[in-house]
C-alpha cells in the first residue's frame, strides 16, 4: 500500500460546483433522511480518488443500492475516516483553529448527536463551508445553529 496526498483544490472545486445543484452519477438522498454526507462523501473522493470496497466497514458508493453506509451516514463517515487504516481517505479531528479549506465539520447536538456534514471551502477568519440539504456554497459557518462541532482533517489518501 502506498500513501499519496489529498488533493484539497479538487474537493473545494467539486464542492463549488455541485454545491446547489446535483451530480447526475449519484443519487439524491435530500427527501429520504437528508444528501449532506452524500455531497460530503462525493467531495472527498474528488479530492481522493480512491473508494475503499471493503463491504459493510469500508467507503464506497456503486449506486443507491449498493454503497456503504459511511458514505451517507454522518456517523459512519466519521468512523471511516477516523479509523481507516487501509485504502482510501483517512483523517483525524482537529481544532477549529486548524481547519482547512477540504476538510469536512461535523454539526451536532448538546448530547453529541451528529447530524450535518459540511465542506469546508475557506478559512477567511470565518471559516465557509458547502452543504446539501439545505443547499449552501460559502456559508459561514457561524450562521448555522448548532451545540457541538468537529473538525475532521482529511490527512491522506492509500493506495494499492
Amino acid at each position: 500500500m502506498r500513501e499519496t496526498g489529498y488533493n484539497r483544490e479538487a474537493a473545494v472545486d467539486y464542492a463549488r460546483r455541485w454545491a446547489m445543484g446535483r451530480n447526475p452519477a449519484y443519487y439524491d438522498f435530500e427527501r429520504i433522511g437528508g444528501d449532506c454526507t452524500n455531497f460530503a462523501s462525493q467531495c472527498i473522493f474528488a479530492g481522493a480518488g480512491t473508494m475503499n470496497y471493503t463491504p459493510v466497514m469500508g467507503w464506497y458508493y456503486r449506486s443507491s443500492a449498493d454503497r456503504t453506509a459511511s458514505w451517507t451516514g454522518v456517523e459512519y463517515l466519521y468512523n471511516f475516516l477516523t479509523a481507516n487504516r487501509s485504502v482510501g481517505p483517512y483523517g483525524y479531528l482537529v481544532p477549529r483553529s486548524q481547519a482547512m479549506p477540504g476538510d469536512i465539520v461535523q454539526l451536532g447536538d448538546r448530547e453529541g448527536r451528529f447530524y450535518h456534514s459540511p465542506v469546508i471551502t475557506a478559512v477567511r477568519p470565518t471559516i465557509l463551508v458547502a452543504a446539501h440539504t439545505f443547499d449552501a456554497l460559502d456559508r459561514p459557518l457561524d450562521s448555522y445553529l448548532y451545540d457541538a462541532a468537529r473538525f475532521i482533517r482529511i490527512a491522506g489518501v492509500r493506495t494499492w
